[in-house]
């Protein structure tokens, strides 16, 4: 498995710990220590803010050759919802070429459906691999919430890329076998919130009351980390680090520093025991705790 670095930070304010975007020159800074650092793949999307923009000056600077780096974006959530199906085409393909105007690329390797509902729609999937035969992406997929979804992507013949939840608190695509399913195909599977939004880095003095249930999982988190004298950061990556069907794990950042630490504690390993107790202990945590689309803030 290898590291993707997520942008949403870099376009927006994101995350239940009140996270604020980082300035641009800082932005450009963590792109190119990052690539500077073994990290080829970076995920974006037309709905992160400015975080295109951000990433299209990191691409001028020609610091890292364009075909050496594996970018992902996201056709903008919802934009179909009130669209005639002849309108399609012309909808999805004004998106992505905005998105690679902001990037300053020509191409994107990888192009997602952001509203994963959309995978259930044959003329929406029939259109996103028009795109692809048209040279705007090499691979093209969806960026999914649900189980059922994510089985979708793997038995749709026209889907090749898949992005998916899954951390110590949200296991419920590998109870839902998931993975399993994907033995045997060839889609590319990224994870993505293995922090959930920073609430797995919350002291529970932090944790917001619509989230109180969260709080004992916190503590039982924090005794496994005293007893395997590991920080919950690395216990984060590294429990998702385990599951060998995800090529890369996407993660986000606010700062340098950050970003330095996540490279290093994700080259640590954990205990096979530990791996064994979150398995188990943090299988079955509610929805509403782990989807932050449900919280009721």
């Amino acid at each position: 498995m290898e590291l993707c670095l997520g942008t949403v930070q870099f376009g927006m304010d994101y995350g239940i710990r009140g996270q604020k975007q980082p300035c641009v020159d800082d932005a450009v800074q963590m792109l190119d220590y990052a690539t500077q650092n073994g990290i080829t793949t970076i995920d974006t999307a037309n709905a992160y803010g400015t975080a295109e923009d951000v990433i299209g000056l990191f691409l001028q600077k020609n610091s890292v050759p364009r075909e050496q780096l594996f970018l992902i974006s996201k056709f903008k959530p919802n934009l179909l919802d009130d669209c005639d199906v002849s309108g399609y085409y012309r909808i999805m393909r004004e998106n992505i070429e905005n998105s690679l105007s902001r990037l300053h690329t020509d191409y994107l390797d990888s192009y997602l459906l952001h509203s994963s509902r959309y995978v259930f729609n044959e003329a929406i999937i029939d259109t996103l691999n028009r795109l692809k035969k048209e040279g705007y992406a090499k691979k093209v997929g969806v960026s999914v919430y649900e189980p059922d979804e994510a089985i979708k992507c793997i038995e749709h013949p026209n889907v090749d890329f898949m992005q998916l939840p899954y951390s110590i608190f949200d296991q419920r695509m590998k109870s839902s076998g998931i993975f399993e399913k994907a033995a045997n195909s060839s889609i590319q599977i990224h994870s993505r919130s293995a922090f959930i939004q920073g609430l797995i880095l919350m002291q529970e003095k932090e944790v917001p009351d619509f989230l109180n249930g969260a709080r004992p999982i916190l503590q039982r988190i924090d005794e496994l980390c005293e007893k395997y004298e590991i920080s919950r950061v690395s216990l984060a990556l590294n429990f998702v680090k385990q599951q060998k069907r995800i090529s890369h794990l996407v993660f986000g950042v606010d700062n340098i520093k950050q970003l330095e630490e996540n490279i290093s504690f994700f080259r640590q390993d954990l205990p096979k025991e530990l791996v064994r107790d979150i398995a188990t202990e943090f299988v079955d945590i509610e929805t509403n705790i782990v989807m932050p689309s449900l919280w009721k803030r």
